[in-house]
């Protein structure tokens, strides 16, 4: 009678599938063996068994020397992407599981977001969130565009409040209030109290907007070429306040969203809603894909509703997602 041949269980060795992968990560990491048993507090030989038993399992090499050094391989690298963020997130878990237990009534959070969200959509909720965890140390970085994304990805913020128009594939974007696009002009501008405004009424006037790298920028200019309505711009600036503040001296026009705009600007600026040219601009969280976020992050984003953000005339047409 043939024998049948004997199936080699996966990840075999030891029966345990995490050593010989922390054992890989290690090695992919440093490029040694004998570094990668020194920071793992085990043998050389311990190291090498667990790498053969690896490579035996999935079929493939994984290494590959140059030089001095151990470099992966193709499948060692497609293996080290996959493999690291579970090792480390193994290997970090009794130090995120401490810091749950530590409660909201401690610890830090990092928040980034731009200038107009810091100065109009935040105040109250950071108001409500210091009266009910006043332990937490609360750090704003006031960022913009690439900025606070760098600052997520780094993690050196916990989360971003924000308005985002693309959302790259490694970040989530939960948006939970809209707010409509509001042209701004002195009060006594032409286009103030013209019946009937039409997008085309606004190409004879320079607009000032921020710099084109940025959301707003990029959203104008999309719409009216979508339009095929010709525009020029009188000069870019950065803030929301300064451009209002330039608008208000004549310097020129421009498109906001109603978020900016409060009781102090009447008297100053004439605000017209352009939401038959222009989407809502939204406004919510974001965090990195995966992120772990720590228990005062999240009870700040439970605080982000409706009822704590009060909507002046100038934002009618706002609503929240919720």
């Amino acid at each position: 009678m043939a024998k049948t041949p004997a199936r080699t269980p996966r990840f075999a060795y030891k029966g345990d599938r995490l050593k010989p992968l922390r054992a890989f990560c290690q090695t992919a990491r440093l490029g040694s063996v004998s570094r990668a048993a020194e920071t793992l507090f085990v043998s050389q030989p311990a190291i090498t068994l667990q790498l053969q038993a690896l490579e035996r399992d999935l079929g493939v090499r994984l290494f590959e020397r140059s030089g001095r050094r151990l470099v992966p391989t193709r499948e060692g690298e497609a293996l080290y992407e996959l493999a690291r963020p579970l090792v480390e997130g193994i290997d970090g878990l009794h130090g995120a599981f401490q810091q749950q237990l530590r409660g909201l009534d401690a610890g830090e959070l990092n928040i980034a977001a731009g200038t107009s969200t810091i100065l109009h959509l935040l105040p109250p909720i950071i108001e409500t969130f210091r009266q009910a965890q006043p332990g937490v140390h609360l750090s704003l970085h006031n960022v913009t565009g690439a900025g606070g994304l760098d600052l997520l990805r780094s993690d050196a913020a916990d989360l971003a409040v924000g308005s985002m128009l693309d959302v790259p594939a490694d970040l989530d974007y939960a948006p939970i209030y809209r707010f409509d696009p509001m042209l701004i002009v002195p009060p006594g501008h032409p286009l103030a109290r013209k019946r009937a405004l039409k997008l085309e009424d606004l190409s004879p006037y320079g607009l000032i907007l921020p710099p084109r790298r940025l959301t707003t920028y990029r959203l104008v200019d999309m719409v009216f070429h979508q339009h095929r309505v010709p525009y020029t711009v009188a000069f870019e600036v950065g803030g929301w306040e300064v451009i209002k503040r330039y608008v208000a001296m004549g310097m020129g026009i421009s498109i906001v969203t109603a978020i900016c705009l409060t009781e102090a600007d009447r008297g100053q600026l004439a605000a017209r809603s352009l939401a038959e040219w222009f989407p809502q601009r939204s406004y919510g969280v974001v965090v990195r894909k995966g992120k772990y976020l720590s228990p005062q992050a999240r009870a700040f984003v439970e605080l982000i509703r409706p009822d704590l953000f009060v909507r002046g005339d100038y934002s009618a047409g706002g609503h929240s997602e919720r």
